[in-house]
């Protein structure tokens, strides 16, 4: 919808058959024309033009050649997440496909490295960190009447927005609404000297999931997917927008990758074989690490108990450190 509402706005300008190239890299648009002279005028026609079409924006128009106009965009403004050094995000291109229980063993994964490790719940509509964490049905509180106190379970910082509203209420609300909860979530949020902040992506590549992109200063992003094909075009997906609107990516981890047998200790692979890391190999990404699909990961979510703190030694908390060292490694 941005690239038509661009081209119609273009189109108004010059003549389009001297609109050579246009790209959207970040947070700028470049615009190559050809065959015509420098014209300030229509430059700063077309700056006024997307001003009102790009409010989040601040256009500015310069003449780079005789041949090319640079319609820049200033830096969006960024949320001030204070007492935080680092911000990772969680995200996958579906739903479905274990996000959650992994940016939450993830999180405890990176606190066992040694990190000062928080984590927020941005799945708005599908809040699910309170369960996993233990505190369902406890509110967050707030000692000034304005700032909240993240909640400390298993050594990490959290919050969610599951702790704002009851777990049988659905939240009805449109973009804007959801993403200034957020915006306070992360900014009015006592966050108390934290290494690496996680953030548990909304799914999919929605509004809420973009606005994220854009306000937060991210480190760079995880993305989760399963063997599947399905799951893997998803994935794909997931990767490109992120790269499109200039958010780096971290790698590609493999949930429920295989299933480790617990009398012999074999590895059978239920859905498929090393498709994310051909995946990750094919994009040029990283691949990250592979996660078992297992009971006791699934059980220990449900129950307010993660396999990271709850079984330390186990091969599946080994593989969540593994894939925290490698992302350390890259931040």
């Amino acid at each position: 919808m941005q690239d038509e509402q661009l081209n119609l706005c273009l189109k108004k300008h010059f003549p389009a058959e001297n609109v050579a190239d246009v790209r959207i890299i970040g947070k700028k648009v470049i615009v190559q024309i050809k065959n015509m002279a420098e014209d300030k005028a229509k430059a700063e026609s077309l700056k006024k033009d997307l001003a009102q079409m790009f409010p989040q924006y601040k256009s500015s128009v310069i003449f780079i050649t005789q041949n090319e106009v640079n319609v820049g965009v200033a830096q969006i403004e960024k949320w001030r997440i204070n007492g935080v050094k680092k911000i990772i995000g969680v995200a996958s291109g579906k739903g479905g496909v274990g996000k959650s229980t992994t940016a939450v063993n993830l999180a405890l994964a990176l606190a066992d490295c040694g990190k000062r490790v928080a984590l927020v719940d941005a799945d708005i509509y599908g809040p699910s960190l309170p369960t996993m964490l233990g505190y369902e049905g406890m509110p967050l509180t707030t000692s000034d009447g304005e700032n909240f106190s993240p909640f400390m379970e298993y050594g990490i910082q959290s919050v969610s927005i599951g702790s704002l509203i009851d777990r049988n209420t659905p939240l009805i609300w449109r973009g804007a609404k959801a993403c200034g909860a957020l915006e306070q979530l992360l900014t009015q949020t006592l966050w108390d000297n934290v290494d690496v902040l996680v953030i548990d992506m909304p799914p999919g590549t929605g509004d809420i999931l973009i606005t994220l992109s854009q306000h937060v200063d991210f480190a760079g992003i995880v993305i989760v997917s399963t063997p599947q094909d399905i799951a893997l075009i998803d994935a794909i997906k997931g990767v490109n927008m992120f790269k499109k609107i200039g958010v780096p990516i971290l790698g590609i981890v493999e949930n429920m990758s295989y299933f480790l047998c617990p009398h012999c200790g074999e590895k059978i692979d239920i859905f498929s074989h090393n498709g994310a890391k051909q995946i990750a190999e094919k994009m040029g990404e990283v691949f990250l690490g592979a996660i078992p699909l297992d009971a006791e990961i699934c059980a220990g979510s449900d129950n307010g108990a993660p396999i990271v703190a709850k079984s330390p030694d186990s091969p599946h908390t080994k593989a969540y450190r593994n894939i925290a060292e490698n992302i350390l490694r890259k931040i």
